[in-house]
This record gives C-alpha cells, sequence and structure tokens, in this order.
C-alpha cells in the first residue's frame, strides 16, 4: 500500500507454493482477508516470492493474464520481488542451500532475468520502478581458497552486470527503472555493509566498466547503469546480527552514492548473557531448528566478535562469561519484544523505520518474517492473523 514514506507490503515466502498453481491459490484464500482489514480503501502491494518453478510457470500466458487479471480486480499490485530462495522453502531443509544455485550460475541468471520480465508486465503503469532482492553473491564457505573464493566473486560480479545491462534495456523500452537489490547476510560472501561497499567499488564498477567498454560504452555511462540498476536491499534482521547501527550504515550508503532499493523489515534474536546465561542458552534451545541457518555473531567483552555457523554450533559452545551477548538470525515476529528470558532486535526496526519516516532512503518497504512454522508453539498463531498483526505494527510505526 502506498504511505507517506512510499509502499509497504508483506513478502509472500511467508506462504508455501513452490509452482504457481499452489502458491497462487493460498494468495488467492490469503491476500484478499488481509486487505480487508489493512487496506480495504486503498490498493495494497504485494511483495511476490516465486520458486523458480514457479517463475517458469508465470511465463506461460494463461497464468500471467489469469493473476495480472486477478490482481486489477482485487486491487492488488506487485513492486517488489524476492529473489533470493530459488527452490524449495518450506517443509524442508533449507539451511545453507539457500544461496543454490549461487550467482556464479547461469541457473541464478536465468532465473533472475525472467522474474525481471515477470516484474516490468505487472509493475502498474503509474510507477515508475521496481526491485527483486537476491543472495549476497554466494555462500562464502562453500569456496575453499582465497583464489576460489576471488574467481568466484568475479563470476557473480559478471553475471550481475549482465543483469544491469538488460535492466538499462528494459529502461530504454518501457521508461520503468527495475533494480537488483542484493541482499548481505552472515556468511554470505557479502555479509555487511563494509563488505557490500568494498565489492561495490573495488569489483562491481571496475568489473561492469571494464565488460561495458567491449561495447563501446563510456566509463561515465557504465557507471550510472550499475549505480542505477545495482543497490542494496537492508534486510534490518541481517545488519543487527551484525552489531550495525542502522543510521549510520543508511548515511555510509548514502555518502558512497549506493542506493538502496528495499528495506526488509525483520527482527533477530538478542540474548544479554551477562546474567542468567545458562537459563538463557537453554531457552534459546527451543530456537534451535533443523529448516533453515540460524547462524550467531557473539560480542565480547572487548568489543570484538565470534561467529557460528548455526545455533545449534553457539550452543554446544556456550560457556559462561565467555561473551556478553548473543544476535541469532532468526527471523522473529516483529511486533514481539521479549520471549521470556530472550528479546528481539525490535529497536532496530524502529530506529530504521524512524529514519525512513523523517528522511525516506527508498521506496519500497516489505515486511519478511518467514519463520512461523517453525517458531515454538506458545507464539505460533494463525498466520493471516499474524501477518495483519506485522503490518499494522509497522503502519504504526512509519
Amino acid at each position: 500500500m502506498k504511505i507517506d514514506s512510499g509502499h509497504l507490503t508483506y513478502c509472500s515466502n511467508i506462504h508455501p507454493g513452490e509452482d504457481w498453481a499452489k502458491h497462487f491459490e493460498i494468495l488467492q484464500s490469503s491476500l484478499p482477508v488481509i486487505k480487508e482489514q489493512i487496506s480495504p480503501e486503498k490498493p495494497m502491494g504485494v511483495g511476490l516470492r516465486l520458486a523458480n518453478k514457479a517463475s517458469i510457470d508465470l511465463t506461460h500466458e494463461d497464468h500471467f493474464s489469469a493473476f495480472k487479471n486477478w490482481l486489477d480486480e482485487n486491487d492488488f499490485y506487485v513492486f517488489t520481488m524476492n529473489g533470493f530462495p530459488y527452490g524449495g522453502f518450506h517443509d524442508v531443509v533449507v539451511k545453507d542451500q539457500v544461496h543454490a544455485p549461487d550467482w556464479t550460475t547461469t541457473e541464478r541468471l536465468d532465473y533472475t532475468l525472467r522474474m525481471f520480465g515477470i516484474l516490468v508486465r505487472l509493475l502498474p503503469e503509474d510507477m515508475s520502478s521496481g526491485g527483486i532482492s537476491t543472495s549476497p553473491l554466494s555462500y562464502r564457505f562453500w569456496w575453499k581458497t582465497e583464489d576460489e573464493l576471488q574467481q568466484a566473486i568475479r563470476k557473480a560480479t559478471e553475471n550481475m552486470v549482465a543483469v544491469a545491462e538488460e535492466l538499462n534495456d528494459i529502461k530504454i523500452r518501457t521508461g520503468k527503472t527495475l533494480h537488483l537489490d542484493i541482499e548481505p547476510e552472515p556468511d554470505g560472501i557479502l555479509e555487511n555493509s563494509f563488505e557490500f561497499i568494498s565489492w561495490y567499488n573495488d569489483w562491481l564498477l571496475p568489473v561492469g566498466i571494464e565488460i561495458m567498454a567491449l561495447k563501446g560504452i563510456s566509463a561515465e555511462i557504465a557507471e550510472k547503469i550499475l549505480r542505477t540498476h545495482i543497490q542494496l536491499c537492508y534486510d534490518v534482521c541481517h545488519f543487527a546480527v551484525g552489531y550495525e547501527e542502522p543510521e549510520t550504515v543508511i548515511r555510509k550508503f548514502e555518502s558512497e552514492n549506493i542506493k538502496i532499493g528495499k528495506i526488509q523489515i525483520s527482527s533477530a534474536l538478542k540474548v544479554d548473557l551477562t546474567s542468567d546465561a545458562a537459563e538463557k542458552v537453554k531457552a534459546l534451545a527451543g530456537f534451535d531448528e533443523p529448516s533453515y541457518l540460524h547462524q550467531v555473531v557473539a560480542r565480547k567483552s572487548d568489543g570484538k566478535f565470534e561467529s557460528y555457523k548455526d545455533l545449534n554450533e553457539a550452543i554446544a559452545d556456550f560457556e559462561e562469561n565467555k561473551h556478553e551477548e548473543w544476535r541469532v538470525h532468526f527471523h522473529v515476529p516483529l511486533f514481539i519484544e521479549n520471549y521470556g528470558s530472550l528479546a528481539s532486535t525490535q529497536s532496530e526496526i524502529i530506529k530504521t523505520l524512524t529514519v525512513q519516516r523523517n528522511t525516506p532512503f527508498t521506496e519500497h518497504m516489505e515486511v519478511e518474517t518467514y519463520t512461523w512454522g517453525v517458531l515454538p508453539s506458545e507464539v505460533q498463531a494463525p498466520l493471516n492473523d499474524s501477518i495483519v498483526r506485522e503490518m499494522q505494527f509497522v503502519k504504526q510505526l512509519l
């Protein structure tokens, strides 16, 4: 929905369905119920997540036309999409495979270009921009040597340059500005603002300028194309897990002239280990589930950090007085500040949206809590009710 500070929606990766028929069926049953409570009088935006199979299905004209007509008839519109998970995302073990196939592959490139082909046709006539969020190149632990890692970064960057070139062609043909929004997360090749900015300046711009020069495009125009079409997805949970202050990060990207294409509004778990640490770690074990990666970043008393690939590794390594705080990559509900003895990073959402409300730095905002099915039973509630509560919480902040 359109509000003063931009367009707000929630991501449909909350809903299962890796093929289009199943996903569309769930959208048809859920979206009108949610809209009635969130945006009854105005059009409501949809943050569309398509698995690879669903994206192929939706290129068939009969499926596309049926969906577009349904959107129009029911007062919905699509302005952002989630292109991070390529395959199964519900009722399967995802873990590090959420990155697969990664940006070193043609499969990831083809999938993303297909998604943009769908988005440009779905984007309302009166909207000039749309974006798709995606993986931060690859999962860093798949690359065993520094040379392998550098080669992976080079190949992934070349594929993203190819996306930027295609999006520039789309802009010339349609007037629509589409952007690929890269989402740093713990243990991705790009984990935080420092790594993203370093990659953008040291890899994306030089490689993109080099590739486009072969086609007779000047360095100035090439840089403009890259800055327009390759942007950042600011996932609040991910930056909170990295202990990065929202306004500092946002201003840093502004100073580097790197655009933020989307805020993914999400919350992490936060554990104060300066008191009752053993009890809190025991409570945290209830969140140790087998589907998704729940990376942990631990802060020591000297301000240094220690990272764990998954929650079970952190729990196994727990010692009294070893760390002062843990932050856990687990997209918990936005509207819950405390989980018994555990806390959330809700304060980081408030900080981020305060900046957005006062000085908007992006047009697109998307609630992304996808863990409803794997939360401890005591914090579960009917899904549509939970989505409504999330959206109402965010609307109030904005």
